[in-house]
């Protein structure tokens, strides 16, 4: 990771974190809800997506306020960490650790981790009214993050996952779920940005072939983390895919064919922002460190 692009996203996460500590404070909540919300925004997340949102933002206007951004940043940030807790559920995959702590309902239980995803997953589309963009952006903005996230995005990608173990997926059908679970809220991320930013349809066209590309590359790249990270780098279980008997590329492709998929996706999300100037110096980044982050 350059060090123009480590500072980029450092401040970028600093941004968030600032901003959803406004938006959830502790407060004097009588129960832990408040409390195991807070505990799943800001247990040592990347803020992957929300620095995609402010470097297609800046992609589209170089010149943009990114306090326009800021709720933005955080919707993501809170459907993704919603999505992770009850993506841990012993009803989904079972995991005890996130980022190398107790997951939500093991730092909790398991009521209080249901109802902190629910929490985070409102407060999520609450956020992209609280913007000084016109109402017919937030519109657009609360349609792009449904999309993304719900039944015809991460939603149905997780229902594939849970449907497909001890079942064996071809390629197709290995990267149809992977568009929808991992990729369709990356998509969602450059496309709020983006659209937050004024882009037009043809510039939200070009970013979405690269967010695909990345989206899809993040994958590939946890499976191959899954198989050659240990446990103390993922933050999480080491072979947990492996153990689950879950369809991954690795174990489709093997090892080195997966390490080239993540390289040939790489090329085709920098082939798609070859019309767009200095403004996309950080998402070329992104894309970069997304094939080469080591958990």
């Amino acid at each position: 990771m350059s060090q123009d692009f480590s500072t980029f996203a450092s401040d970028c996460r600093h941004r968030v974190d600032s901003a959803l500590d406004h938006h959830l404070p502790l407060g004097s909540d009588p129960t832990q809800l408040r409390a195991a919300m807070r505990y799943s925004l800001f247990n040592g997340g990347k803020r992957v997506r929300p620095i995609l949102a402010y470097a297609s933002a800046l992609a589209i206007n170089p010149l943009v306020d990114l306090a326009l951004i800021d709720p933005v940043a955080c919707a993501l940030e809170c459907l993704h960490s919603y999505s992770l807790v009850h993506d841990d559920l012993p009803a989904m995959d079972d995991d005890d650790l996130r980022r190398g702590k107790p997951t939500c309902h093991i730092a909790f239980n398991e009521a209080s981790a249901i109802l902190a995803g629910d929490g985070l997953q409102t407060l999520a589309f609450d956020l992209l009214t609280q913007t000084d963009l016109p109402a017919s952006t937030q519109i657009q903005l609360v349609r792009q993050l449904a999309s993304g996230s719900g039944a015809e995005g991460m939603v149905l990608g997780q229902a594939i996952d849970l449907a497909a173990v001890d079942h064996q997926l071809d390629l197709t059908q290995l990267e149809n779920m992977h568009r929808h679970k991992t990729g369709a809220l990356i998509r969602a991320a450059v496309a709020m940005g983006a659209t937050a930013a004024g882009a037009t349809p043809t510039q939200l066209h070009a970013l979405d072939s690269y967010a695909a590309a990345i989206g899809l590359a993040f994958q590939v790249q946890d499976d191959i983390l899954d198989v050659t990270a240990d446990t103390a780098t993922l933050g999480k279980q080491q072979g947990a895919d492996i153990a689950r008997n879950k369809p991954t590329y690795v174990s489709l492709l093997g090892l080195d064919t997966a390490r080239d998929k993540a390289t040939e996706l790489h090329q085709q999300a920098q082939a798609a922002l070859r019309d767009f100037g200095e403004s996309a110096m950080h998402l070329r980044q992104l894309a970069r460190y997304i094939v080469e982050r080591s958990n």
